[in-house]
């Protein structure tokens, strides 16, 4: 971890007039200067192309606040140490601007030299501005100096390869942080002391006691005005790729030495180079994409290939289940199946763990297998399923429950994805971030099964009714092996 003074710093929010600085950042800013987490000692420069003054900014700022807790005088003062810079990425004077507006706000709030750069507008122009960063000495060589990345990071492992090795001619890899929220969850967070904290899990974590997994990430929403993006993503780049490998790294690693950035890292390294890209044939075999089309609700929203911005034929997927197959010795044989879908029944994230039954039953009736729930959103918790004695003269198993989830009070005093990840920027944790080595990984993975789709168009799209759990092809990838989704959430295309 980089030497700081805690919590100064100097941020430059690169896309600073856009919706993701507007709707997640300067939320989450403002959450940390209302618990005390950064208070005097810090400034932010908003950058885009747009000519707006200092007092415009803030008020766009103060608009986003509206429904945040706080005072009107709190947020005005909060808004305070915001200034704005018209700025073009690809024009160097603008970058010399941006040097000495830093260093006068330094010397005014007394950040220690501490930079931070926050990319928030369009991945193409990353590079353009890392390199520029770099050549204009907007580094400081006094505090410290961190790259933070919101996702896509490249559209493929050559692109996002590429992508890396310009960005690191300006920053070490310590120093660039990849931002993926779902590392920032709660139950996500709650997963490593889970595992390795409780002797009963711990012991049972493996291919030995467990049939197999699975990962569920549901969104209720259609594509709304992220088309555009969409189109050149699909459920596959947008979710699987980052979301869903991070969450099943922190589900399948080994337990690392200790719980830091370096262990944490080494472990997830291992368990990603057990991950083989597929064959053309296995992909086939092993995974299924599906496409929303109307429901059968006149009022619920269009069809994938009817929504804004969306080409009428449109091949690209918004949903996909899969099964991944970890090449160890911990995994060897047990199925890791993930599902990820738009215009689902629910907003749902969540993990079960379904153990094998029991050996040598001993009872008439074979008892239902144990299943371990993790909750990550919208609930947070965990729910086990386990087996006792139906009540009455009997002997018969029956499934029980036992299950704790926070409350909604407890949850509304700790810090949110963004509040989280911003703030582990500020003091120098890079544990919850991607890491190069993860991404190459991924994207490999991940490229084998888009170049075989890519290579044989779907013909059957739409193939699944919005408000449903997916095409039926999920369901028959699990159903070949005797197998079923533990999730089924309750169809909302009906009354």
């Amino acid at each position: 971890m980089e030497n700081n003074s805690e919590n100064q710093a100097l941020i430059y929010i690169f896309g600073g007039s856009g919706d993701l600085a507007h709707r997640k950042l300067y939320p989450a800013l403002f959450n940390l200067y209302r618990k005390d987490h950064i208070k005097h000692n810090f400034a932010v420069i908003g950058t885009a192309r747009r000519d707006w003054s200092d007092d415009y900014y803030r008020d766009t700022i103060l608009k986003s606040l509206t429904e945040l807790p706080g005072s009107y005088n709190q947020k005005i003062a909060f808004t305070k140490h915001f200034y704005y810079q018209s700025h073009d990425v690809t024009d160097s004077n603008h970058y010399v601007t941006l040097r000495q507006l830093g260093d006068e706000l330094d010397q005014k709030y007394h950040t220690q030299g501490n930079r931070v750069f926050y990319m928030a507008m369009a991945p193409k122009f990353f590079a353009t501005i890392a390199d520029h960063i770099k050549s204009e000495d907007l580094l400081s060589d006094q505090g410290f100096n961190r790259l933070v990345i919101e996702k896509p990071f490249g559209r493929d492992y050559e692109s996002a390869k590429n992508l890396n090795d310009a960005i690191s001619k300006a920053f070490k890899e310590e120093q660039i942080y990849r931002i993926d929220h779902y590392l920032g969850k709660e139950m996500v967070l709650g997963l490593l002391p889970m595992r390795f904290t409780n002797p009963m899990f711990e012991q049972v974590w493996n291919k030995q006691f467990i049939d197999n997994i699975q990962i569920t990430l549901f969104e209720a929403l259609g594509v709304e005005d992220r088309a555009g993006y969409y189109e050149t993503a699909g459920a596959l780049r947008d979710m699987v790729q980052n979301h869903v490998m991070q969450i099943l790294a922190l589900t399948t690693l080994e337990r690392p030495d200790a719980l830091n950035a370096a262990d944490i890292r080494d472990k997830k390294r291992l368990l990603f180079q057990a991950l083989k890209p597929y064959t053309p044939e296995q992909v086939d075999a092993k995974f299924v994409r599906g496409q929303y089309g109307a429901s059968d609700i006149p009022e619920h929203e269009p069809a994938y290939r009817q929504e804004n911005n969306v080409d009428p034929k449109s091949p690209i997927e918004t949903f996909v289940a899969g099964e991944i197959d970890i090449d160890n010795d911990q995994w060897s044989g047990v199925p890791i199946y993930i599902r990820t879908g738009k215009r689902t029944p629910e907003k749902r994230t969540r993990i079960d763990i379904v153990f094998k039954p029991s050996a040598n039953q001993i009872f008439d009736q074979p008892a239902a297998a144990n299943i371990l729930t993790i909750d990550v959103e919208p609930s947070e918790g965990v729910t086990l399923q386990y087996n006792g004695k139906k009540v009455g003269q009997t002997t018969t198993p029956e499934s029980y429950l036992m299950s704790y989830h926070h409350s909604k009070e407890m949850l509304n005093e700790v810090l949110d994805a963004y509040e989280r990840l911003i703030l582990d920027v500020l003091v120098g944790d890079n544990t919850n971030f991607s890491h190069w080595h993860e991404l190459e990984a991924t994207w490999q993975f991940v490229d084998a099964i888009r170049q075989r789709w890519d290579s044989q168009a779907p013909t059957d799209f739409p193939n699944y009714k919005s408000g449903t759990a997916g095409p039926q092809a999920a369901d028959e990838l699990l159903a070949k092996t005797g197998r079923h989704w533990i999730y089924q959430p309750t169809d909302n295309t009906k009354r």
